[in-house]
């Protein structure tokens, strides 16, 4: 009996000794690999998108991303002629859709916000002065008694599912806040795939969560607003240390033309129906989402330098840093107290 207790231990011993043999050699050949962060990027809504992740299983997001974008376009592009945003500015249908309707509300709440500093209802004034989706005629400025009667967050509102305008030559443009509401999409994307360290970049307008490849916060250049539409001075004015949040930069450094010696902007204040034409060169916004950071950033352009840093301080949980002239002309910061933590410098 003792000795048969004896040969079953021995074989006990024998099959654990094999055991681990066998999970030692399989995991010789076959070591587990480290995850890495991807990074994609493509064309998008007009611009390019970047986004640099760290899916939990090493999966590539791409395809899921691309898919999402041209959903997207044909609702929000008023580009695509084809799109729900185009199709209710010729007035073939009024019919919404989510992301029109996310969208719509969330801008209406920004107007009111920023007493009509921001207004999706600028788009045939964007037109007229030669930006937008429209013909760009430059040649003379636009008769503005044409346009301000169109113009006006309060002359369009949605009810049932329905679009429904004052007059029907009042066209809707969403692109002051359209890449940054997609940008927030992008990101629920990640978070549904259980990604908890990414930053999207969709043409400026930026979503970070968590840390970047090099285990810190995401590091953001902030463009010195150089007269540069060709986009190829790259010149920073400061970069800083960020994440958890949304992230946009507007300026009239970009998107401008001179003509007869003056520059003509494209930010259009709904107001006056004129491109904006202040010292207020850039307006960096930082708030929980970029949806918001976007229209803010362009409200701010409107408003000017001082207007916008009063509205910015009484704004819950948002932050600017602001680029201006000087009466010399120099360049000149200013940034709410909140702001202080990003800087890097």
């Amino acid at each position: 009996m003792i000795q048969r207790n004896f040969e079953l231990k021995i074989e006990l011993l024998m099959l654990i000794l094999a055991t681990l043999l066998l999970v030692s050699c399989v995991a010789k050949t076959n070591p587990e690999k480290k995850v890495e962060y991807i990074h994609n990027e493509g064309k998008a809504q007009g611009t390019y998108y970047s986004a640099t992740y760290l899916h939990p299983d090493g999966k590539d997001l791409q395809a899921q991303l691309d898919s999402f974008f041209n959903a997207f376009d044909l609702s929000l592009s008023t580009y695509n002629p084809k799109s729900l945003i185009s199709r209710i500015n010729r007035n073939d249908t009024a019919t919404t859709d989510h992301y029109f309707e996310t969208i719509f509300e969330a801008s209406q709440i920004v107007s009111e916000a920023t007493g009509g500093a921001f207004d999706i209802t600028v788009a045939p004034l964007v037109n007229a002065w030669g930006f937008g989706f429209g013909k760009r005629d430059r040649s003379q400025e636009p008769d503005l008694s044409k346009f301000m009667p169109l113009i006006g967050f309060n002359k369009v509102k949605l009810i049932n599912h329905k679009i429904i305008k004052e007059n029907e030559a009042i066209m809707i443009d969403v692109s002051a806040i359209a890449q940054g509401y997609s940008a927030d999409l992008i990101a629920e994307i990640f978070e549904k795939n259980g990604c908890e360290h990414y930053m999207i970049d969709i043409g400026g307008e930026i979503v970070c969560k968590g840390s970047n490849p090099k285990g810190k916060n995401w590091q953001i250049g902030i463009d010195k607003p150089v007269d540069d539409s060709l986009n190829v001075s790259g010149e920073l004015q400061t970069i800083i240390s960020i994440t958890n949040r949304g992230l946009t930069t507007s300026g009239n450094y970009r998107q401008f033309y001179l003509k007869d010696g003056k520059k003509y902007a494209h930010t259009i204040n709904p107001k006056t129906g004129r491109p904006v034409n202040h010292n207020l060169l850039s307006a960096t916004v930082v708030a929980a989402n970029c949806t918001t950071a976007d229209a803010y950033a362009t409200a701010f352009m409107v408003l000017g330098k001082d207007s916008a840093m009063a509205l910015c301080k009484r704004t819950p949980d948002m932050d600017c840093y602001l680029i201006f002239t000087d009466k010399s002309g120099k360049y000149q910061v200013v940034y709410t107290d909140g702001f202080k933590k990003y800087l890097t410098e």
